[in-house]
């Protein structure tokens, strides 16, 4: 009857969670975090499974040190946010030049309330870092001075009676302050930059006991793994030999079914050679200084829906060339139907082919501009197909206007004399200019000239083909990036991996390999299994290529969005399968085609592989380990499911797939409590809170408590039996397509970045 009890509780709370996620999506945040997560009967609830797991956990007398130190460190981590809910302080502190202020501002409920500080607290500064030359933020730093109370005041004594001398600090993202017992974070800061806005925290007794629940956690989980007579070494041992070739190829043939103009002259067009020089520029695109070739990359994509355009009358142009002819040759590229239009209900109403020109959209007939009215239904409200595919059309339209204008091609740095310039001392004053912009009135007149004509005479010459001055041109033109803009200029290094990395559609190239070589390893030849493992390991090389770049490129681990970290559980399942396919070589075929689909969604999904600064925020050495761990765990978890297909549809080799799926499940639960529970010290450590029941947090939790019941045979004996462990294997996948993909798509939150 306790058992049953410890059963339906841990479901219910499972479900409550999975409910108050989707609840916030349509009520908000402020309404779950007081009338679920806030409120009474969630903490009872919670309360409520720890004491019935404790009871139950006592009855069964379990001796093993390590179960102990494992389930005791969760008991430990309820009891810390406990504490931390009944006690912890936490409030907004706002800063303004000139003030000194000893207290902040809590809301409870509908009300803000004041609460003192035991020290006074001013702001002598506050500064936005910027990386070199654009101005994207690199860090947001406040400089507070800290007036420590010795005594109470006076009524009446002057504002220095009892303070003692004036204490600096510096406070900025991911490094906050910590001063008898409260710890102040970064969090805002007014327009004018005479503000800082700090959120403030004071838990003395939560954090304590939490961390000692994680120190606890964390050992545990080690330690399940290497003790001698735990579970999962005895797993190991009682593995069998390589499954049966016959029931593997019976699952992977299952499973690889189911995954299975009007005429017109030729415009003329920038040569190839030409066009490449003019790639190698440097421009601010996105707030990130890097290649012409990039952006000519993005804007090709976006417009044709490939790397490159080629017309139906053989004409062809790599993405380079088409961004030159466009710039230089507008007049006539505009005639050419190089824009995608996707099938939907626009397409159909309009009448519009697969492919349009620019022109096509502006018809006298129907009123000039025939997107017009779409547009303005759609900034009135509407979100229909018809008028998203509206909006998205007429975004490439407005990108070719703006070209024409000259506004995205900002390639001119310039620095300013900052005792001349209005600019304030936190902006740099190393700035990239297009001939477009309007130039500061400071900025010397030759270099205003040369700006607003560089690219006229540029043009002059490319009009009149004189693609030899037009070469030299640009080699002008990028001495001049090189001597004004150098601060800003990514290294030689980085530039070299960039164009490099364009150049190669890794993913899509990789996709497409993965899986055809998947469907061919179903021939059980040995020399298949050999070429098999070769592209496999081949595979891998590539994948680390293209990870490696992005990481040079960037200067950070490539798992910052949702693209990077697909491919990054890609590369976690290629290692995986290079290192266990001997001892099972059904993992061959698991690792191509798992690494395959991830690679498949990040090349088809709305992901956007752009390279770009991180947020200040997600500067932390904390939050690569977390993302790692978190993949390395999704990438093991993704191996299970598979071996769970496996063991539904071949019968024979049912038991085998069991055995390999649990081999997998224990560092995996490993990982991903390891990861979860980094990421809550990182969350902890960069704004105040380690738990803030987002909803991928709270979908990472269902998912670990949905991958914990399988661990749980001797209480649960029904898990024993291959089948019943199978399907609860697949349908436990679904708690991380949710995690990953519901969220992020779906119900957003802090995490849907990644």
């Amino acid at each position: 009857m306790l058992k049953k009890i410890l059963i339906m509780l841990y479901v219910v709370v499972m479900a409550v969670m999975a409910v108050a996620t989707i609840v916030e999506k349509y009520q908000g945040t402020a309404h779950v975090a007081e009338w679920w997560y806030g409120a009474w009967w969630f903490s009872a609830l919670w309360a409520l499974l720890a004491a019935v797991a404790i009871v139950y956990f006592v009855k069964q007398r379990v001796r093993r040190l390590f179960v102990v130190v494992l389930h005791l460190s969760f008991i430990v981590i309820l009891a810390g946010a406990l504490l931390t809910h009944l006690t912890a302080r936490q409030g907004m502190l706002h800063l303004r030049k000139g003030e000194t202020i000893d207290r902040y501002y809590v809301q409870q409920g509908n009300d803000i309330r004041q609460r003192d500080l035991p020290f006074r607290i001013a702001l002598l500064d506050f500064e936005v870092e910027y990386h070199e030359g654009t101005r994207a933020p690199a860090d947001y730093v406040t400089h507070v001075a800290i007036t420590e109370k010795t005594a109470a005041k006076p009524s009446g004594a002057s504002p220095s009676h009892g303070e003692e001398k004036a204490e600096k600090a510096t406070i900025s993202m991911n490094k906050i302050l910590s001063c008898r017992g409260y710890r102040f974070y970064q969090s805002s800061y007014d327009p004018d930059l005479q503000g800082s806005i700090l959120a403030v925290n004071s838990d003395p007794w939560g954090i304590p006991v939490t961390y000692t629940g994680y120190a606890l956690l964390f050992i545990a989980l080690i330690w399940m793994l290497f003790d001698p007579k735990g579970q999962y070494r005895k797993i190991i041992k009682s593995l069998p030999p390589a499954p049966s070739k016959g029931g593997g190829t019976a699952f992977a043939l299952v499973l690889l079914s189911s995954v299975c103009c009007h005429a017109m002259a030729a415009p003329r067009s920038v040569p190839p050679e030409t066009a490449d020089r003019l790639a190698q520029l440097y421009v601010n695109y996105g707030d990130r200084i890097c290649p012409l070739q990039t952006y000519a990359l993005d804007f090709t994509k976006k417009l044709t829906g490939k790397r490159y355009y080629k017309a139906t009358d053989g004409l062809r142009c790599t993405a380079e060339q088409l961004l030159a002819n466009f710039i230089f040759f507008g007049d006539e590229w505009e005639q050419q139907p190089v824009i995608k239009v996707k099938n939907g209900p626009l397409k159909q109403t309009l009448q519009l082919p697969d492919r349009c020109s620019f022109s096509q959209f502006f018809r006298e007939e129907m009123g000039g501009y025939i997107l017009g009215p779409y547009v303005q239904e759609a900034a009135m409200g509407h979100r229909d197909k018809l008028h998203q595919d509206a909006t998205k059309i007429d975004d490439k339209l407005m990108m070719l206007v703006e070209l024409r204008q000259g506004i995205p091609l900002k390639v001119f740095p310039a620095t300013l004399n900052p005792q001349l310039s209005t600019l304030t001392p936190q902006h740099s004053t190393l700035t990239w200019y297009s001939p477009a912009d309007e130039l500061p009135a400071e900025m010397d007149s030759a270099r205003q000239q040369y700006i607003r004509e560089a690219f006229s005479v540029l043009n002059g010459y490319v009009q009149a083909s004189q693609w030899d001055k037009a070469d030299q041109m640009l080699s002008k033109m990028l001495q001049y990036q090189q001597r004004y803009g150098a601060a800003s200029l990514p290294t030689s290094t980085q530039t070299r991996a960039e164009r490099l990395y364009n150049k190669v559609p890794f993913a899509t190239i990789l996709f497409m390999v993965c899986l055809t070589m998947a469907f061919l390893s179903l021939i059980r030849r040995k020399w298949m299994q050999r070429l098999g493992l070769a592209v496999l390991f081949f595979a891998f090389l590539a994948l680390t290529l293209a990870l490696t770049l992005r990481w040079i490129i960037s200067g950070t681990i490539p798992m910052s969005n949702g693209y990077e970290t697909m491919l990054t559980m890609a590369w976690f399942v290629m290692l995986i399968s290079l290192l266990l396919h001997r001892r099972f070589p059904i993992i061959l075929t698991f690792g191509l085609l798992l690494s395959g689909f991830f690679l498949l969604v990040s090349h088809i999904s709305q992901m956007d592989p752009k390279i770009g600064h991180l947020m200040p925020v997600l500067s932390s050495p904390l939050l690569t380990i977390h993302v790692s761990v978190i993949m390395m765990a999704y990438a093991l978890l993704s191996i299970t499911f598979l071996c769970g297909i496996w063991g539904l549809f071949a019968k024979r080799s049912t038991l085998n797939a069991q055995h390999l799926s649990q081999l997998f499940l224990y560092p995996a639960l490993t990982c991903l409590g390891l990861g979860i529970f980094i990421g809550a010290i990182w969350a902890n450590v960069s704004w105040g809170t380690y738990w803030s029941w987002d909803p991928k947090e709270t979908w990472a939790l269902i998912t670990l408590m949905a991958y914990a019941v399988p661990v749980h045979q001797q209480s649960l004996p029904w898990l024993r039996r291959p089948v019943h462990y199978h399907l609860y294997m697949v349908l436990a996948f679904l708690t991380i397509l949710m995690t990953y993909f519901g969220v992020n798509y779906f119900l957003g939150g802090m995490h849907s970045y990644a």
